[in-house]
């Protein structure tokens, strides 16, 4: 399997300081980045590394998923997937306090029960989530 790559480029401090954060191997965008627009309520056009995990949460969990649901004998028409990932306070400094993922889906195939099962096994096998251990994570899992 190949390595992806993202790079960094930082100038100043943590308050008044800013970056960029580039996807380099997909070459796909170019992302602002600050300490103040992190922490506050309104990113303003800003990203976070919050944000960023979020992102690859979400997409790791649905192609988890939607492989699951295929093993069990459904098929997804619809992955809804969402991530909020919660940044805190610690003793030094920040960490990750929790990742919420609430997901909405349209299987085929699949009773309730059976997709419960789906989706729990893919919160637990999805690579990012592996990951993620350290962190708390919830998953709210509901056929539409």
């Amino acid at each position: 399997m190949p390595t992806r790559t993202a790079r960094t480029a930082w100038n100043g401090t943590l308050e008044k300081g800013s970056g960029q954060v580039e996807l380099t191997s997909s070459g796909k965008a170019t992302f602002e980045v600050s300490f103040p627009k992190r922490a506050a309520d309104d990113a303003g056009g800003f990203t976070s590394p919050e944000e960023l995990i979020a992102a690859a949460h979400s997409s790791c969990y649905a192609m988890q998923l939607s492989a699951l649901i295929g093993e069990a004998g459904g098929t997804p028409q619809s992955l809804d997937i969402r991530a909020d990932v919660s940044l805190g306070p610690d003793t030094q400094g920040f960490k990750l306090t929790g990742i919420a993922l609430t997901v909405h889906a349209e299987v085929d195939g699949l009773d309730a029960a059976g997709f419960a099962r789906a989706a729990q096994a893919a919160k637990e096998s999805c690579p990012v989530s592996k990951a993620l251990t350290g962190v708390d994570i919830t998953l709210d899992a509901a056929l539409e």
